[in-house]
């Protein structure tokens, strides 16, 4: 399958919080190991996250990116399929398709 037709879905077991002026992640079940990770987010993450609902396409996201960001293509997409690495390897999120 296409990297950019890939569908990605938030954990059900992770919660968004805003703090301040921060946006942090909180897993909210798990193992005690994994309840004890706060993950923070910067505005592009948290653009990102809200992105990540199951039914947008990585390509997607990459379009909105560029549309909301002053961000080159290139740049959207390595920072982006980065992320999305991290937040695999964290099991924050799952690939859903």
């Amino acid at each position: 399958m296409n990297a950019n037709a890939k569908l990605y879905a938030q954990n059900d077991n992770i919660v968004r919080r805003d703090i301040a002026d921060e946006t942090i992640l909180v897993p909210i079940r798990g193992n005690l190991a994994d309840m004890q990770r706060i993950y923070a987010l910067d505005p592009v993450a948290d653009f990102i996250w809200m992105q990540l609902d199951g039914k947008q396409s990585v390509g997607k996201i990459h379009s909105s990116l560029m549309d909301n960001f002053d961000v080159d293509a290139k740049q959207a997409a390595l920072d982006l399929n980065e992320f999305i690495d991290k937040l695999l390897q964290a099991n924050l999120i799952e690939e859903v398709a």
